[in-house]
Formats: structure tokens, sequence, C-alpha cells
């Protein structure tokens, strides 16, 4: 067994060594294939789809990789991955279409079309515009609101109607704060001025007129999909097959599934100024608008500054501006890189919501058609993120140990159930469960409960049900021996602001 290992890291370097003697000129057609098997195998991915558009033609358009761990179905070009947040790319363009069509400006106000919108101050509310939603600067915190959004039972309206109760993290458009709610309410917008929901809109005035065929717009739609990815994610440092996400509630920020061969005509569109062979499909005025600079993002050591345009991010590159965007729901991360000046896009979907390939490898695309030395920028983010990923195990490791002390909270169990509310989300049930244990519910996740375990005082372990919720410790808080509230928190992949419930 040992001489076998020592065997695979000789070739290993041996390759390694190779790839950076490759002729750079060359690495898409006689390296990528391998650079990608690799990365898959490294990142625990179980299945990828790559195009790559340069010059107007399609250099590369393939699957990598099976669909579903387990099973010997191979992913193929027009196999169907969530895309996630490249959804908005797609609501900026479409609103931005509208725009060019003089059917409304993206300096009206939202409460024109939405009067019933509201923000959690009266001028908030009456500045907000659709370029405001467009570019996340409506002055809550990134992800703020979504552990109430995300697949949960409420509607389109209900999470429109519950950005009201928002508190948000900072003044009105004096910090970038990435809202998924907002590119709902964007959607919705769309639907009054066209007259037709979000979904038919996207697809009659881009999907079809591109020949993007296969792509559906909803995530409802996903699992009825012939040629379909299965979602993947990391539990307890197992990949493991989960449900799809049922986020159509937000759709307008992350709901379409698509493939590579789809995206491909995407790409090439907008690389193109909007056209197909001779026709014009969206006009050249929508790409530009969605991609100036409307809020800055952050910068980095080397003086080079990220801003956000609508629905895109907006970068430097080696002297080159790229526009570009990620994606991740629940079990699927995808990116979309363009650089314009050099007629270069990429696309890279998967079908795990734990890895850092799909902002690495178009990173490796890009500087080899720049010519640039190889930097195997995947190598890098997967030491970095296999770091990370070691500390969370160890922190819960920790805490589950502490549960098998069988430490005694600082009441009776008893003192712990009940109702609590908490303003945005609604309510949440304790109950006893099994042991010392406490069963949480949730009122608008009617599927999904959480396991409390005594870890001394006040304190308690909970696991979630559905792992992309992660674990967390709750603490209660307690007042005269008796229970006020508890402290809720998700995991930053849902959002990262904890949620204070009171005890009723």
């Amino acid at each position: 067994m040992k001489k076998l290992y020592l065997f695979l890291i000789c070739c290993l370097l041996h390759q390694f060594t190779s790839a950076q003697n490759v002729n750079r000129s060359r690495f898409i057609t006689d390296s990528l294939d391998n650079y990608l098997n690799k990365a898959l195998t490294n990142w625990r991915v179980p299945g990828a789809a790559v195009c790559i558009v340069k010059d107007g033609r399609i250099i590369l358009r393939k699957g990598y990789g099976i669909k579903e761990l387990g099973l010997a179905t191979k992913v193929d070009e027009n196999t169907l991955f969530m895309i996630g947040s490249n959804t908005k790319a797609f609501t900026a363009i479409a609103m931005a279409m509208l725009q060019s069509q003089n059917k409304l400006s993206l300096d009206d106000k939202v409460t024109k079309y939405l009067p019933d919108f509201k923000l959690d101050n009266k001028g908030a509310t009456d500045m907000a515009t659709l370029r405001d939603l467009l570019c996340h600067r409506i002055g809550f915190g990134t992800f703020q609101g979504d552990f109430t959004y995300w697949t949960s039972d409420l509607t389109r309206k209900d999470v429109i109607e519950r950005m009201s109760r928002i508190k948000a993290l900072y003044p009105f458009r004096s910090r970038w704060g990435y809202t998924n709610a907002a590119f709902l309410a964007a959607g919705e917008v769309i639907g009054k001025v066209s007259g037709k929901p979000w979904e038919e809109y996207i697809k009659e005035t881009i999907l079809s007129p591109l020949g993007m065929s296969s792509t559906v717009p909803l995530s409802a739609s996903l699992a009825t999909s012939f040629n379909k990815s299965a979602a993947h994610s990391l539990v307890d440092g197992r990949l493991t097959a989960i449900p799809y996400p049922q986020i159509d509630n937000l759709a307008p920020a992350g709901s379409i599934s698509s493939s590579a061969t789809d995206m491909g005509k995407w790409v090439m569109t907008l690389l193109n100024n909007g056209k197909v062979g001779p026709k014009e499909i969206i006009p050249p005025a929508a790409i530009r608008a969605t991609r100036q600079p409307q809020d800055l993002v952050g910068s980095d050591e080397e003086g080079g500054f990220t801003a956000y345009g609508l629905g895109w991010f907006l970068k430097g590159y080696e002297g080159h501006r790229m526009v570009m965007h990620t994606g991740g729901v629940n079990g699927f991360v995808s990116s979309v890189t363009l650089v314009p000046d050099q007629n270069l896009g990429i696309v890279i979907l998967t079908n795990t919501d734990q890895n850092n390939l799909i902002e690495t490898v178009n990173l490796d695309i890009i500087d080899a058609y720049l010519k640039r030395p190889f930097v195997n920028h995947s190598n890098t983010a997967l030491n970095v993120v296999r770091n990370s990923q070691q500390r969370v195990l160890q922190q819960e490791k920790a805490w589950r140990d502490s549960t098998l002390l069988n430490l005694r909270p600082a009441l009776n169990l008893d003192d712990y159930t009940g109702k609590y509310n908490n303003e945005l989300y609604g309510n949440i049930t304790i109950t006893k469960g099994d042991a010392n244990d406490l069963d949480m519910r949730f009122e608008h996740h009617p599927k999904m409960f959480a396991r409390l375990q005594p870890l001394g005082g006040n304190r308690f372990f909970a696991t979630f049900s559905d792992p992309i919720f992660g674990r967390a410790v709750f603490p209660f808080t307690v007042q005269n021996n008796k229970v006020t509230a508890v402290r809720v928190k998700v995991s930053d992949f849902v959002e990262y602001t904890p949620y204070d419930f009171k005890k009723k």
C-alpha cells in the first residue's frame, strides 16, 4: 500500500512539473482535461461542465465526472446544473432591456411599480430605485434575511412584505450588502411592467431567442428534467447527495438551471453585443448598463479593486477587465467570467456546494490566453480551504464531545420549552426530545428541525436536519431563573446575521 502511495505521489509531481513547462498556447487543448479531472478529485467534486468561448467560437464545451455520486451516469455538455446567483445577470439584463424599450428607467422609484414595497424606514422606502435593487445598496448586510426566505414556505409576496421587518445593518446607500430579496423585488417589477411573471418573461425574451432550449427558470422544474445533475454537499466530511433546493420564492435571484451548451450561447451573445448571428436579441445599451460600476465591494493588497455593476462583479486582472459572477445554492456552485477585451468567456458548473474550483480554474484558463506562467490557482486555494474545513470539523467535534459528558443545563428542560417569536422570521417551537435533548421546529420550514443537546449552563449544541443550515451553539437568555429568549444562528452559507427569538 505504501509503495502504491509513493508511486502516485511521484506521478503527480512529474505531471505538475510537466504542466509548469507546457506551452501556454496549447494549455486548453493539451492539458486542460487532465488538469480538470485532477482538480475534481482534489476538490471532491463528482461532476462539472465547462464551456470556453473565444473570438466568437466555442473552444471547449464538455462534461467531466458523474451526475450523481455512486452512479455511473456521466456529465455531458447538456447536463443541467443549478447556476444560483448567475441568475442575477439574467434579471438585470431583462430590466435593462425594458429600459432600452422605454418601458421603465433604472432610476425609477421601486414604489412606482410596487406600491406596497417598504424598507425599515420611510426615507429609504421613498428613495429606493430599481438600480438600488440590482446593485445591492439598500442598506442590508450580505445575505441578511435569507434564513427567513431560503427554502421556506413563504411566497414571493411574503418575502417582499418581510423586507420591511429587516433592521438594516447600514444606512441606506452607505455600504454594499449582497441582498437576494432585492433581486426578487426587481423580478416582480419586471412582471408588473411586462404583464408576465418573471420566469415567463425571461424565457420568452432571452432563453428562447438565444436557443437555450434546455434551460429552466424555476427550481421546481429541475427534478422533472431529463438530463440533470444531482446536488451534493459535504456532511461530517463525507460527500453526500442532498435534495434539490426549492427557492422559487427568490427565483429572480438564483433559481435558473442550465447546461454548458446553453450557458455558452448566453456568454457568446453577451460578448457579441447582444447578437445571435446578424440578429440583435439584447440591445447593446442594455449590456453596457449592467457593466457600469455602481458600488465598491473591496480591494486587495496590490491595489486592485472589485466593484459591482448590475448583476455582475467587475474586477481588474493583469490589466484586463473581468465581468464575472459566482452562484451557490444547496448542492451546486457555478461561475461565469467574461474578459471582453479578449473576447473570452468561461462557464464552470459543478454539482457540489463546497468547492473553489469555480473561482480558480477560470483564472488558470485566462492566464493561458494571456500567456502568463502557470500558477495552478486551484491547488493554492485548495490548501486554504482544506485548513478552514479542518478547523470547522475540529470545532464541531469538540462540541459533540462536550455533549457526551452529559452536562446538565442550568434549568430543567421544561423551562426551555415553549413557543418563541422573531419579528422577521415568525415562530419556532421547542419541545422535549429524546433523553436530555430538545427539539426545535420552524414555522416556515415545516420539513426541518434542529436537535439541541446540552453543553452545560444555558448553551445547547444545535444540529439542523438540513445540513445546509449547519451546526452551531444556541445560547438561551435567562433572567430571574426564567428563560426569556434564544439566539439562533444558521450556517454562513445561508445567512451571517443571528436571530433573537423571544419566548412568548
